[in-house]
């Protein structure tokens, strides 16, 4: 999801597509987000780790 926000923000900002900047920008927050979730040990939708 992060490296899905990068590549939108990198597009969005060589052809000036406003929309894909700002989803790009959510896209990384809620991945960094659910990252730091998961590297705490918290269930992330209901999922834990099984190891």
């Amino acid at each position: 999801m992060i490296v899905l926000g990068l590549i939108l923000l990198l597009i969005g900002f060589l052809t000036g597509i406003s929309i894909l900047w700002t989803i790009g920008i959510v896209l990384i927050v809620v991945g960094v987000v659910l990252w730091i979730l998961g590297a705490t040990g918290h269930a992330v939708a209901g999922r834990e780790r099984w190891y």
